[in-house]
């Protein structure tokens, strides 16, 4: 008899998560199921409600440097990146809180200003939740929409000859992380670019929704998990390959760099914990999305057959870009 005894580590966080959805299975009222940033549930009509839960957890997901506030404010911009994706504006949202003991009545204000401040940047009202004690600081969020399903803009529907665009620059955020969390660089010290990027994201919320009005992309996703790593969940929920033919680095991602020593297009393409949008366009529609997007879309490569993978231009032609990035568990 032969036991497995795979450890999470080793599974990774998708692993995980296939267990959880053998287990669960499917449910006819269900839309959206697992694997996609939402879940969504038939409404009424074409109506779709849409649920969105994320956490944020002290020891994994609070750099060194970030308030409790800052942390607070990241755990909602987490979840509404993923709304933003899809095209579905948040309409209210609950929070589970796990508290340390230890920490203070200010530590707890601290952490419901965060909470206040991203709701009112995003539109949306928190209206309850449950706190706990635990070990660890944790932030769980959890977000309800509505949307028409045929506005909804999933990672399945890419195909041959769309175009793929991101809405800015990478870097700057997984730059900042290691320059903090290797002691590079001390937060307090951090240049302004790669200090916003880590300590103060924003959800790019209304230029998602501007893009899920055009009908313009027929896939989507957000890119918190790292460019590389979203760009082959696209390419595995749509079944087609995809040709990059460059990538956007900022100038911060590439000073840190060239002083440090890193490959600036790899903190790029291997990094996250950047809230972009990465969607593929139907090709006779691109000048409608740039337009909605005003300016913020930018064309970096194209869809093309399943067989042909996910690839990057470069001096020798086309080579494959790893499917590498965030994962629980195997961090």
């Amino acid at each position: 008899m032969v036991f497995e005894l795979s450890s999470l580590k080793e599974l990774g966080e998708l692993g995980a998560i296939r267990i959880m959805e053998r287990s669960f299975g499917t449910s006819r009222r269900a839309a959206v199921g697992f694997g996609d940033d939402i879940s969504a549930v038939r409404f009424s009509n074409h109506r779709l409600a849409v649920l969105k839960t994320d956490m944020l957890v002290g020891s994994t997901d609070v750099p060194l440097g970030m308030t409790l506030r800052q942390a607070a404010r990241k755990a909602v911009v987490a979840n509404v990146s993923d709304l933003a994706a899809k095209g579905v504006r948040p309409y209210a949202g609950i929070v589970a809180l796990g508290l340390p003991p230890t920490l203070t009545k200010k530590d707890a204000q601290q952490i419901a200003s965060g909470l206040r401040e991203a709701a009112k940047k995003y539109g949306f009202p928190l209206v309850g939740g449950d706190t706990n004690e635990s070990k660890d600081l944790v932030i769980s969020i959890a977000l309800f929409g509505l949307i028409d399903e045929r506005k909804l803009m999933l990672r399945s529907g890419a195909k041959i000859g769309d175009v793929i665009a991101v809405t800015g620059e990478f870097g700057s955020a997984p730059a900042g992380l290691r320059a903090v969390l290797n002691r590079m660089i001390r937060p307090e010290k951090l240049p302004r670019a790669l200090s916003q990027a880590v300590y103060y994201p924003n959800a790019e919320l209304d230029l998602g929704l501007r893009l899920g009005s055009t009908g313009a992309i027929t896939a989507s996703i957000d890119s918190s998990d790292g460019l590389a790593w979203s760009l082959h969940q696209l390419s595995q929920m749509s079944r087609v390959g995809i040709r990059v033919e460059t990538v956007p680095v900022s100038k911060a991602a590439r000073r840190f760099a060239a002083v440090f020593g890193y490959d600036a297009l790899d903190l790029a393409l291997y990094g996250g914990e950047e809230y972009k949008l990465i969607v593929t366009v139907k090709p006779d529609l691109l000048r409608t999305a740039q337009t909605a997007a005003r300016g913020r879309l930018k064309p970096i490569g194209v869809v093309t057959k399943y067989s042909e993978g996910v690839r990057i231009a470069g001096m020798r032609g086309y080579s494959k870009i790893r499917m590498e990035g965030w994962e629980h568990f195997r961090r």
